[in-house]
């Protein structure tokens, strides 16, 4: 004996076809629109532009300085750049975009006159600034973010307290 077809009333493909255009409708809303950056990106941006800036004034800073200030210039550079390259992993993560890149920018005095090369007291005064921003944004965040910025900031803090810090001043 066979069976009856199911029998489907117009009503039901009316809910059906109905159901299916809201849920196409919801779908597309939602994809079209892009989610708001994370409130953490902006700590983060600043934080790696930061990092950028002293690892190069660092770099200027050692091509100018002689033996064991030279040096460890070097080495603070170095570890700001491993602090940028961190953030970056970080914001990628974060994102799931590249980093932003910072673009560089040359300026001249109006005598035409090059400036002068950064000193150390330039770099102290860079990872002085690094620090504190760090510092204050790792107090803003929770998890890992708050420990990346706040190893950030110790890292700072000890390179212009420690290893630059002037030989024979108050510290």
């Amino acid at each position: 004996m066979p069976s009856r077809p199911p029998i489907v009333s117009r009503r039901q493909v009316l809910l059906g076809a109905a159901s299916l255009a809201v849920l196409g409708a919801a779908t597309t809303a939602g994809c079209s629109r892009p989610a708001p950056p994370p409130p953490e990106l902006d700590d983060l941006t600043t934080a790696l532009d930061r990092a950028r800036a002293d690892s190069k004034l660092a770099t200027e800073a050692a091509a100018t300085a002689r033996g064991t200030t030279a040096a460890t210039l070097s080495t603070v550079a170095a570890e700001r750049s491993a602090h940028a390259d961190a953030l970056s992993k970080e914001i990628v993560r974060l994102t799931g975009s590249n980093a932003p890149t910072t673009s560089v920018t040359v300026t001249t005095s109006p005598s035409g006159a090059a400036a002068p090369a950064p000193g150390t007291d330039d770099v102290i005064g860079a990872l002085r600034a690094s620090a504190d921003s760090a510092s204050h944004a790792a107090a803003a965040l929770s998890g890992y973010r708050a420990g990346l910025l706040a190893s950030i900031a110790a890292a700072c803090a000890a390179a212009y307290t420690v290893a630059l810090a002037p030989t024979g001043g108050s510290r």
